[in-house]
C-alpha cells in the first residue's frame, strides 16, 4: 500500500505542538503508514527532542515534500534564524514561526507534493500579534484555497459535528443563522460524510439555535423562520436531515448516537458535548478543502508546554484520520472514473 505524503506545520513553537510531534513519530506504526514532511525548524525541534524523555525521534532536513525520503522523518526548515523559545508564552515570535510554517506548507500544498496536511496548535492571540488576519487555522485554509463552502468537522468514532457558524462572538451567531447557509454547510456535511468517511445514505440531526430549539416561536423566531425551512429545503433535495433538535436533550438522549454527522449552530453548542464525549481522540477536520486537513482537538496547552507531559493522542488521532480520508478520496475518485469508463457513450452524451 503506497504511503501518504503528510505536512505537518509546527504551530506554536512555545505550546506542545513540537512535543506531540515527536511522541507521534517517534512510534514506528505510524511511520509505516505515512511519509511525514515537517514545516518548522530542526534546531524548535532538536530543543524539543531533549526535553522529550524516552523518545527514538530522528530526522533529515530537506528543501521540500518533492525530496522527502518515504523511509525518514523530514523537516522543511521555513526559519533558518535562530529562535528564541519561551515555553508557555504567547509571543510575537512564536505567532510568526506558526505562521511561516504554515507559509511553507502551502507552497508544497500548492506545487502538488502533499497528499494531506496536519496542522498543530496555534495561538491565537499570538497570530494576532504577528499580523495573522484569520480566527483560526479554518478560515485560512479555506481563503488560500478560495473555497467560499468549507466546514469546521469535529470528527471521532462515536460521533461527528458539524459547525454553522465557528470562531465568531456568540452575539453575532444569530444573524449569521440563515437559511442559505445552514443548506450550504449541510451540503458539504453530506457530502463529506459520503466521499470522506464511506457512508451510503448519512443520516444529519440538525441542531435548532435557541433553547428548546425556539419553543415554536416562544423563545427566539430563528428556528421556525431559518433553521426549520433549512432542513425542509434539505429533504426536498434529497438529504437525509432531521430536526431541529433541541440540543440538551438532543445529547442528553443518546439521540445523537443514531447519526451519522451533526450539524450545530455555533462552535460551543457542537463543541462541548463532542469532547465531553471524545476529547483526546477527536480530530478537527476541514471538510470542503481540495486537500484533507486535520488537527488535534486541543489547543497549544501553554500550561503543559516543556514539561514532557503533553498526551499526543489526539494528534495521533488526526494524522490517522488524515491518511484515512485521503485513502477513501482517492477510492471513490478511483471508483467514479471507473463507473464513467463503463458507461456508453451516448450516455455521457446525453447527460452532458
Amino acid at each position: 500500500m503506497n504511503k501518504i505524503k503528510i505536512g505537518i506545520s509546527t504551530g506554536d513553537l512555545n505550546g506542545i505542538g513540537p512535543e506531540i510531534i515527536i511522541k507521534t513519530f517517534s512510534q514506528p506504526h505510524i511511520m509505516r503508514a505515512c511519509i511525514p514532511v515537517i514545516y518548522g525548524s530542526s534546531k524548535v525541534m532538536a530543543y524539543y527532542k531533549n526535553i522529550s524523555k524516552d523518545v527514538h525521534f530522528s530526522f533529515i532536513n530537506v528543501k521540500n515534500a518533492q525530496n522527502a525520503s518515504p523511509s525518514k522523518i523530514n523537516i522543511v526548515n521555513c526559519v533558518e534564524d535562530n529562535l528564541n523559545i519561551e515555553i508557555g508564552k504567547a509571543t510575537k515570535e512564536s505567532g510568526t514561526f506558526a505562521k511561516m510554517c504554515l507559509a511553507g506548507m502551502m507552497e508544497d500544498v500548492k506545487a502538488g507534493f502533499l497528499d494531506a496536511i496536519v496542522t498543530a496548535p496555534i495561538n491565537k492571540y499570538a497570530m494576532q500579534l504577528a499580523g495573522f488576519d484569520y480566527p483560526g487555522h479554518t478560515e485560512y485554509f479555506a481563503d488560500a484555497f478560495d473555497t467560499k463552502d468549507s466546514l469546521m468537522f469535529m470528527i471521532s468514532e462515536n460521533i461527528k459535528v458539524g459547525l454553522v457558524t465557528a470562531h465568531i462572538p456568540l452575539k453575532d451567531v444569530a444573524e449569521k443563522v440563515k437559511k442559505q447557509a445552514i443548506n450550504k454547510k449541510l451540503k458539504v456535511l453530506n457530502d463529506s460524510l459520503k466521499v470522506d468517511f464511506g457512508v451510503e445514505k448519512p443520516m444529519i440531526g440538525v441542531l435548532g439555535l435557541n433553547p428548546h430549539a425556539g419553543d415554536e416561536g416562544k423563545i427566539g423566531t430563528e428556528d421556525e423562520e431559518e433553521v426549520k425551512p433549512a432542513v425542509i429545503e434539505a429533504k426536498k433535495n434529497g438529504l437525509l436531515a432531521f430536526g431541529p433538535y433541541a440540543a440538551d436533550g438532543f445529547f442528553g438522549s443518546s439521540k445523537y448516537a443514531k447519526m451519522d454527522g451533526i450539524l450545530a449552530m455555533y462552535h460551543d453548542q457542537g463543541l462541548v458535548p463532542f469532547k465531553a464525549i471524545s476529547f483526546g481522540s477527536g480530530v478537527n477536520f476541514t471538510a470542503g478543502l481540495p486537500i484533507v486537513r486535520t488537527s488535534p482537538d486541543h489547543g497549544t496547552a501553554y500550561d503543559l508546554a516543556g514539561k514532557n507531559q503533553a498526551n499526543h493522542q489526539s494528534f495521533m488521532h488526526a494524522v490517522y484520520a488524515a491518511i484515512d480520508i485521503t485513502r477513501n478520496r482517492k477510492e471513490n475518485k478511483k471508483f467514479g472514473e471507473n463507473a464513467l469508463k463503463k458507461k456508453p457513450k451516448r450516455d455521457l452524451e446525453v447527460t452532458e
